[in-house]
């Protein structure tokens, strides 16, 4: 990226946040974080039964949102992949301490601006380490599934879809 991009939300969420992106999109990743699936390839899967980005289209690519399966009035988990919710409220990570205030949607909200070339390096590096804790769920994939049995543990490979690692695979 030769020049800094000045990114300006507004949502229903966040009005007048703005972020920088520094790097290319898709490029430059912390070297812990190797993500199977893009913010698109997530969004055309199906994840978060549908409702998580659904006021915010004006901020990323138009072409994210081409093939995305998105419900504006509820979640649906039927929009999933997997077809089965595995997604806590929003109530539940703000009570845990998950939110950070700048990615008030959490995870997948800091994923898809990281994605898309914006660095915080300490926000960065705890999202990162909460995506490598979700490495538990492949293993207890690889351990009680046969390989490509994706109606195994489906509630476990979705939550897996959510955080980018692509359980079809395992």
């Amino acid at each position: 990226m030769t020049r800094s991009v000045i990114v300006t939300v507004h949502d229903l969420m966040q009005q007048d946040y703005r972020y920088v992106l520094t790097e290319d999109e898709g490029a430059h990743f912390d070297s812990r974080f190797t993500p199977e699936l893009t913010p698109k390839q997530m969004l055309s899967l199906g994840v978060f039964g549908g409702k998580y980005m659904t006021d915010c289209r004006d901020e990323f690519p138009a072409d994210w949102f081409t093939e995305a399966k998105l419900c504006h009035e509820r979640h649906d988990p039927a929009l999933n992949f997997f077809g089965v919710n595995a997604s806590q409220p929003l109530s539940v990570w703000r009570k845990k301490g998950w939110i950070h205030p700048m990615d008030p949607r959490g995870w997948f909200q800091w994923y898809c601006r990281y994605y898309r070339g914006r660095r915080v390096p300490e926000e960065d590096d705890r999202q990162i380490r909460r995506w490598l804790a979700m490495r538990r769920h492949v293993t207890q994939i690889r351990n009680n599934c046969i390989p490509g049995d994706l109606s195994c543990r489906s509630r476990q490979r979705q939550a897996l879809l959510h955080w980018a690692y692509d359980s079809r695979k395992i």
